[in-house]
């Protein structure tokens, strides 16, 4: 059987207001989520501060190594929202005043409204494609793989929501979650030994603590549900071995 190829995804979360604490970032979850429904692995993400060198490289270093690179933030009107000209310095583009964007600004705002910050939301790299924002209008923008979102998270989904069909993905990430209270140490030897006997699968141990006890949630990941019932019948066979019970078995 020829194995499907398997189509890698990156995110960089841009912003200070990230790596302060005081924004939460809750797109990342998100993008994590829809990718894998598209049958997109997503293999890294980095938070980098508005500092347009910082940016520059996480750009460049990601899109050379995956299919397709999101950014999240550093897109609206204010001095420090610098991802555009950013991006545009990654790929060695000129930033410009982009004419389907401000049509797009235009209709947004009441006449005299649309001033010179508004319109920094304008600019884009030459030859980049919109990215059409429902919530709040002011646009993102793909420039080859490289797919630059809001940061706000209503708008960034939103953004999303309208550009998946731009994406060219493998077959969907499916998952099942088998929790034990059982300590992960106790079976990481069988563990890495079920692994090996399935490759194509991702094993995955992760503790947790649930009434007073600890345990240890087991996440399998493939593409294959017959595969992954397999695996995870071999994982039941592990812990009825040390006398275990399953707590709960979430399907693939």
């Amino acid at each position: 059987m020829t194995r499907s190829r398997i189509v890698t995804a990156a995110v960089v979360v841009i912003g200070n207001e990230i790596l302060s604490g005081r924004t939460k970032d809750s797109n990342l979850g998100y993008l994590a989520e829809q990718l894998n429904a598209l049958g997109v692995r997503l293999r890294e993400a980095r938070v980098v501060a508005d500092v347009s060198e910082e940016i520059v490289r996480a750009v460049n270093e990601m899109r050379s190594r995956y299919d397709y690179v999101f950014t999240t933030g550093g897109i609206g009107p204010t001095h420090d929202d610098i991802t555009s000209d950013s991006v545009a310095k990654a790929f060695g583009a000129k930033l410009v005043k982009n004419p389907e964007a401000v049509a797009i600004l235009e209709r947004m705002y009441e006449p005299g409204q649309l001033n010179e910050a508004r319109l920094r939301m304008a600019h884009t790299p030459e030859g980049a494609s919109l990215i059409q924002n429902p919530v709040s209008g002011a646009p993102g923008f793909q420039i080859e793989n490289v797919f630059v979102l809001a940061g706000v998270p209503a708008i960034m989904r939103a953004m999303f929501d309208g550009l998946k069909h731009r994406l060219a993905g493998g077959p969907p990430v499916l998952s099942r979650t088998v929790a034990a209270f059982i300590g992960e140490g106790t079976i990481a030897k069988e563990l890495g030994a079920l692994q090996d006997r399935f490759p194509d699968l991702e094993i995955g141990s992760y503790p947790f603590f649930r009434q007073g006890r600890f345990g240890t949630s087991l996440v399998l990941r493939g593409t294959e549900a017959a595969m992954i019932d397999r695996a995870a019948a071999e994982l039941g066979r592990i812990l009825h071995g040390h006398g275990v019970e399953p707590l709960d078995t979430e399907p693939a």
